[in-house]
């Protein structure tokens, strides 16, 4: 047995203990940050190799584990820019050195640029909608942009597609054979049978254009015997209603050349349509080209009825930015319309508990943690984007105090057992004299 050996294993269990009080520290001077994972000590012993009845006593060494994984509660807040994660997955933010890396710190607020940003100053990041919807780089963090919330101004759109649906009432009279009696020849002996349905759309500038929509049944062809129903075609015509008639009984005829689009629409025996349905508006005076789709309507033993929903958006100011459970950052306008300017992604790695801990409550993957997935909210494992949510730290106050407790007694056992020993040689030394 040496002495020095039972000193060493005291200052060793001295030392193992520091560091778990260092943990506990680091825990509960955290305990109120954003979306921090607590930390703990893990020991494992140290043994040498002993013979006979000679003891080598050997020591004890820490390791540092991470509680990533652990959800912690999540608390609702005022403030729409603070998002939480339920469940699991990674915001991916950038710090000034524009390397991105990983969190769970949701709190972010606009800075003087616009870009959201957490209280350790990481920018959130996401996909932007400038091209259309955007699809997910799932080995890399490619294509990712800061999100910008800053949508001052006056924002407009110009509608180029869009939707009409309803039903064509299967018992409407068949117009006269003669082509002037159409809507499309402009002329105002159009047949009383004709239904009319009108739909605003939006120029570059975002000003309204409303366009009349007519529906004139042409043709009916009759099945065999033994079908009870009839297949039927119509002509739908379409003007800018600012061109219509003005001080008569009618609209027509319109000025500025007359149509702006004219389709033919068939149905079948069972009243669905079996022509595309696609019908486009050419507008000489706005320069603009609107793809509408009809293949909405039916051909139905009941009263005309008519919707449209065009894309496009008249100069509108923003008046809020909302993000929802998807990810999908959206400006919300003054006449209630929104429109998708981002989506966040979630980023996720096999081990997180492995994760390399960096400063401002982020992580970046390693070789333990394996690489990283990316992928958008609700897909693959990810969980949900929580707005006006924040998610807490997940240590637990009172735990901590008990193990800050333990950590001090078993530091002053280990100490008495470094005196005895120094003791001990005490003795020895005055064994000389």
């Amino acid at each position: 047995m040496s002495i020095f050996g039972s000193m060493k294993t005291a200052v060793s269990g001295m030392n193992a203990q520091a560091n778990r009080l260092s943990t506990v520290a680091d825990n509960i001077a955290n305990v109120n940050t954003t979306g921090y994972k607590a930390v703990s000590t893990s020991f494992s012993s140290l043994v040498l190799p002993s013979s006979g009845g000679n003891y080598n006593s050997g020591g004890v060494q820490t390791s540092v584990r991470q509680a990533v994984s652990d959800q912690g509660d999540i608390s609702y807040t005022t403030s729409g820019t603070d998002l939480a994660i339920s469940g699991d997955g990674f915001f991916i933010v950038q710090g000034a050195d524009g390397t991105p890396v990983l969190t769970r710190a949701g709190d972010f607020t606009k800075d003087d640029e616009g870009n959201l940003v957490n209280a350790a100053g990481f920018q959130l990041m996401g996909y932007s909608y400038d091209s259309g919807a955007p699809a997910v780089v799932v080995n890399g963090f490619d294509g990712l942009v800061p999100v910008n919330v800053n949508q001052d101004g006056l924002t407009a759109i110009a509608s180029t597609s869009g939707v009409f649906k309803g039903n064509l009432d299967s018992n409407a009279k068949i117009a006269p054979v003669a082509p002037a009696t159409l809507p499309s020849a402009n002329a105002a002996t159009t047949t009383t049978d004709t239904k009319k349905v009108s739909m605003v759309a939006y120029d570059r500038l975002g000003n309204k254009v409303m366009y009349d929509f007519y529906f004139t049944k042409q043709s009916v062809v009759t099945p065999p015997p033994a079908t009870p129903a009839t297949a039927a075609t119509w002509e739908v015509a379409m003007f800018r209603n600012a061109n219509a008639a003005v001080g008569g009984t009618t609209s027509f005829p319109y000025s500025a050349g007359g149509a702006v689009g004219t389709g033919t629409l068939t149905f079948d025996a069972n009243g669905k349509m079996t022509s595309s349905g696609a019908v486009n508006i050419v507008d000489t005076v706005t320069g603009q080209t609107i793809a509408m789709d009809l293949s909405g309507f039916t051909q139905l033993g009941a009263d005309f009825s008519g919707t449209g929903t065009p894309n496009g958006q008249a100069a509108t100011p923003v008046k809020d930015v909302t993000i929802d459970g998807d990810g999908i950052v959206y400006a919300k306008y003054e006449d209630g319309s929104t429109k998708p300017l981002y989506r966040i992604p979630l980023a996720n790695v096999a081990s997180p508990d492995k994760l390399t801990l960096m400063s401002g409550n982020v992580y970046s993957a390693n070789g333990q943690s394996g690489v990283t997935v990316t992928g958008f909210p609700q897909t693959n494992g990810l969980g949900t984007i929580k707005s006006g949510a924040l998610e807490g730290s997940n240590v637990d106050l009172a735990g901590e105090l008990t193990e800050m407790i333990e950590s001090q007694r078993s530091y002053t056992a280990n100490s008495k057992v470094f005196q005895t020993g120094s003791d001990i040689m005490d003795v020895l030394v005055n064994l000389k004299r």
